[in-house]
């Protein structure tokens, strides 16, 4: 499992210019079961990712299809974690 943090490097404007196409690529990882929760940073400096059942490397790859990193408004921190406990009344299949 993954944690990416990404942090953006240009102006919000160049952002949200990148913004559209950045969440239907959110869309399509989520159909493939690789990412499992995303959202915004508070304050709105970037974002975070969960995301499970690959390998870093192929992790890496979708990451540099992201238009985020295409147009180079943000960067990415990748931290792999083995998740060994989750709260009662969540179940994610990624832990079994």
């Amino acid at each position: 499992m993954y944690v990416v943090s990404l942090t953006y490097t240009a102006s919000l404007d160049r952002v949200d210019d990148a913004l559209e196409a950045h969440r239907a690529f959110l869309v399509r990882q989520f159909d493939a079961g690789v990412f499992i929760m995303a959202g915004p940073k508070v304050p709105r400096d970037g974002g975070v990712i969960i995301a499970a059942g690959i390998e870093r490397s192929r992790l890496d790859e979708i990451l540099a299809s992201d238009p985020f990193a295409q147009q180079k408004v943000a960067r990415y921190d990748v931290t792999e974690f083995k998740a060994t406990r989750m709260a009662p009344g969540m179940n994610l299949k990624v832990l079994e």
